[in-house]
């Protein structure tokens, strides 16, 4: 008799992770929103010096990082909660706040992740499609709150269609959603937006106590590998349930130093920012020349439209044999369409290079 496991398990969705881990460390990285700009030395050296106490463990309640995090965005540090990544903090919002019978709301294609949410927990997912300019339908999702509803994710910047809504329409819908209703923005792409002053989004929290922003230090710090995420929340209410439903330690000694370092240096923020706006220009001007059209981007990638008739994998599977890495459309909710990251100029012009070869 085989092995029994939860309900859960069957539901779970396989989360489309990206290939080429172990091709040459020449092969242009364009399909997981990285920054191609590794960290400062500075955060290496602080990363180092606490890998030397790595017998101890870390302080369980991150308050150094929490301090730190509070200095930069103005929010009390118990009304911050930090994570291994973003998506764990997702997940542990899922075992917090969702249950059977109970419903959460999002838009699709979005977050390869929210999938997952209701999978685990037992509870209803009601998906809002997008609207013709891969934008969120907010109309659309405020009509999608129901009585079960317990939560409302919004992506913006939106992954992986790179769009992103200027902050009077988020806030008006926030104003809409019930008060016992979550609603999280997930914000992971904020810094690269020219709608708004990224840190725009927080005095909402002042007005909102259901309101959660979701960041991360995997992209414009560019500390991917240190997976370290945060949420800024209007209740010190969801600090503690999150604590309560995660493993403590979940942050390492190494990752934890090297986002407090990492905070000390807007001006390398601003500096990747200013980078990451010329990749956008020179791949977007590429796609122009080659007629691919594309959507609006306020995040570090694009997402662009094949043409009509051209086999996604086959352009995809053509671009990593000429030593580029995309992400297929098809596995984040779309087929016809590719996410790509903005690299350095010489991985975009490789880029654009390889798909006109492609398509011609």
């Amino acid at each position: 008799m085989p092995v029994e496991f939860s309900a859960s398990v069957a539901r779970l969705p396989d989360y489309p992770v990206a290939g080429g881990y172990s091709l040459p460390e020449d092969v242009a990285l364009l399909a997981s929103n990285e920054s191609p700009w590794g960290p400062l030395p500075q955060v290496i050296e602080a990363a180092m010096r606490a890998v030397q106490r790595a017998n101890r463990y870390p302080d369980p309640s991150y308050w150094d990082l929490r301090s730190a995090l509070s200095e930069r965005y103005g929010v009390a540090p118990t009304q911050i909660a930090v994570g291994n990544g973003s998506v764990d903090i997702l997940l542990a919002f899922a075992s917090a706040v969702l249950e059977p019978g109970t419903e959460l709301v999002y838009a699709w294609p979005s977050f390869s992740v929210y999938p997952h949410l209701p999978a685990a927990s037992g509870a209803t997912a009601v998906t809002v499609p997008l609207d013709a300019d891969h934008m969120h339908d907010l109309d659309a999702m405020a009509a999608a709150i129901g009585v079960r509803t317990r939560l409302v994710i919004v992506c913006n910047p939106n992954n992986p269609t790179s769009t992103a809504l200027p902050l009077d329409r988020i806030a008006a819908f926030v104003e809409q959603v019930p008060d016992h209703v979550t609603v999280i923005l997930d914000e992971a792409y904020c810094e690269f937006s020219q709608l708004d002053d990224p840190d725009a989004s927080i005095e909402l929290l002042d007005r909102h106590q259901n309101l959660v922003l979701l960041r991360t230090f995997s992209k414009v710090y560019g500390l991917a590998a240190m997976r370290v995420g945060f949420a800024l929340c209007g209740s010190e209410a969801f600090v503690k349930a999150l604590h309560q439903v995660r493993q403590p330690f979940l942050v390492n000694a190494a990752a934890n130093a090297a986002a407090i370092e990492a905070l000390r240096h807007q001006d390398a923020v601003r500096d990747r920012v200013v980078k990451t706006l010329a990749g956008r220009r020179e791949v977007e001007q590429g796609l122009e020349a080659l007629g691919i059209g594309f959507a609006t981007s306020q995040a570090n990638f694009a997402w662009l439209q094949l043409p009509a008739g051209t086999a996604e994998a086959g352009v995809v599977a053509g671009l990593q044999e000429r030593g580029v890495l995309v992400r297929q459309g098809a596995a984040l909710g779309q087929e016809g369409a590719l996410r790509v990251t903005y690299g350095t100029s010489e991985q975009n012009a490789r880029f654009l290079s390889a798909l006109g070869e492609l398509i011609a």
